[in-house]
């Protein structure tokens, strides 16, 4: 493994450790609650969910089938809240990849060394997908545990299918973080535009569906290729997945081309 590689990974072990166990504790509680909500059609059961407001049972992702497994977990784990704390993850490592290096001062010793600007980047990404990927596996390993202890009746195919676009999803939103602060060589930037598109791109996304005046807006939301393909109900989307994963390769050349091309102060 290529030094400065093995060094970020070392350099995000608290980080990454720290989120695996956040995300997987927010799994392991919502999801042990489920054999109570399953027992109690009358409360949240679909007769009783539509008397919600249909804003909310957007946001939500339609809340039809609660007490179902499968609806469950798609509507409290895979709809927002799980995606949400991915982005979240990688927002921070893509942050640390440049922007947090160069505000802090110790960017511009890195690349007085004799590593090519563009190999510097490429090997930052590299351990913000492996340090995610770790993450997934991790979660993944919870969620289904958490669903099988729970009688959820949902396969571990379709976990895997549901966990592998979250992951897709949070590494095109670390990707566009890691390009911004190559562009800016600050976090803040980085981290308002990220927050914008993910807050933004959920909302147009799920209210998109309903909405004449949104829903053109869907196709350049990065969460419709997640979403749109319902993989907990139906697997893999596999040309959505492709969309996502070639959309994160574009962020990538275009942050390699960003900070090969600006002045760090060296």
């Amino acid at each position: 493994m290529p030094a400065l590689l093995s060094k970020t990974l070392r350099d995000y072990r608290r980080t990454l450790i720290g989120w695996a166990v956040g995300i997987g504790a927010f799994f392991a509680l919502y999801l042990s609650i489920y054999p109570n909500i399953s027992r109690n059609k009358d409360i949240y059961g679909p007769a009783a969910l539509a008397k919600y407001p249909d804003v909310l049972r957007d946001l939500l992702g339609g809340l039809q089938d609660f007490t179902s497994g499968v609806g469950y977990l798609h509507s409290v784990v895979y709809q927002m809240f799980g995606p949400m704390l991915f982005v979240g993850c990688a927002a921070v490592l893509g942050n640390r990849a440049i922007a947090r290096p160069e505000e802090s001062g110790t960017l511009e010793l890195t690349v007085t060394l004799p590593i090519d600007r563009r190999r510097l980047v490429a090997e930052r990404f590299a351990a913000m997908a492996l340090g995610l990927l770790a993450v997934a596996a991790v979660t993944f390993l919870l969620a289904w545990g958490a669903a099988v202890a729970a009688d959820m009746d949902v396969p571990a195919g379709r976990i895997l299918a549901a966990h592998t676009g979250v992951l897709l999803l949070g590494l095109f939103f670390g990707t566009l973080a890691l390009a911004v602060g190559a562009a800016a060589g600050r976090r803040g930037p980085a981290t308002a535009v990220v927050g914008a598109l993910a807050v933004g791109g959920y909302i147009v996304e799920t209210m998109g569906r309903n909405v004449d005046a949104l829903s053109w807006l869907r196709w350049i939301s990065p969460f419709h290729y997640y979403l749109e393909g319902r993989p907990l109900y139906e697997g893999f989307p596999v040309g959505d997945y492709l969309v996502l994963a070639g959309a994160t390769v574009v962020l990538l050349i275009a942050a390699i081309l960003l900070f090969d091309r600006r002045d760090v102060g060296v």
